[in-house]
């Protein structure tokens, strides 16, 4: 029997909650780009990132609050919307979840014969040689700071106690495909370092000597706009 009674989630459950999230989104997107990508190009894979959010927002975010990604955590705490304190578990949980899916997409994609992830890429980010496009590393890395804050500026806006109440996983989830869609060609889209983690553990040495950026440039970008929120657009009402 409902007795109206909600109860607080517990640290386990919280961050078990950012575990599932983030294993969704890495499976969701990751794996459409690895074993649909020739099917649905980079628009289903834009739209596949961006549903699997979507989704993975309102069935986890009640929980967690639905962060999947630790730039998302730093923007949140810059911004002093969640506690500084939280973020090592949140981004530990996150990471796990985002490896666990990656481990598993490895394994449904050894099924097909003749399959190698580190000749596929196994949708790894990139820069160089290992862009889809050959975009450089300054192009790259400012693809990811710029996209990486529009992405927490949309992220504060929808989620402040003014913005329309129970929109706000929907205007995530169509903000992270199109950030997908602008930015697929250029570095393969991260904007998260634990979907970028979660993958290139298979990639190869060449995926991993890259990473560093797909983890340095979305929390730089979060923390720009944690930081610059409240200055452009003014404080969250109590």
């Amino acid at each position: 029997m409902d007795d109206g009674v909600t109860s607080t989630p517990t640290t386990a459950q919280r961050l078990g909650a950012e575990a599932l999230g983030t294993f969704w989104l890495v499976l969701g997107g990751c794996g459409t780009a690895v074993l649909a990508g020739d099917e649905v190009g980079a628009l289903g894979i834009a739209f596949a990132f961006g549903l699997a959010v979507l989704t993975g927002a309102y069935a986890f975010g009640p929980v967690s609050g639905g962060h999947f990604n630790p730039a998302v955590s730093v923007g949140l705490a810059t911004a002093g919307r969640f506690a500084w304190r939280d973020v090592p578990g949140y981004a530990a949980a996150q990471v796990v979840g985002a490896s666990v899916a990656g481990v598993l997409l490895l394994v449904i994609a050894e099924g097909q014969p003749g399959f190698d992830a580190v000749e596929s890429g196994f949708a790894s980010n990139g820069y160089g040689d290992r862009s889809p496009g050959g975009y450089g590393l300054g192009a790259v890395l400012l693809t990811e700071v710029l996209l990486t804050a529009f992405f927490l500026f949309v992220i504060l806006g929808v989620s402040a106690r003014r913005a329309a109440v129970g929109f706000s996983g929907l205007a995530i989830g169509l903000a992270l495909t199109l950030i997908h869609l602008i930015s697929i060609p250029v570095s393969n889209t991260s904007v998260n370092p634990a979907r970028s983690l979660g993958v290139a553990w298979f990639a190869g040495a060449d995926a991993l000597a890259q990473v560093w950026l797909f983890i340095v440039a979305p929390l730089v970008g979060a923390a720009i706009a944690g930081a610059a929120h409240a200055t452009l657009l003014g404080d969250d009402p109590e």
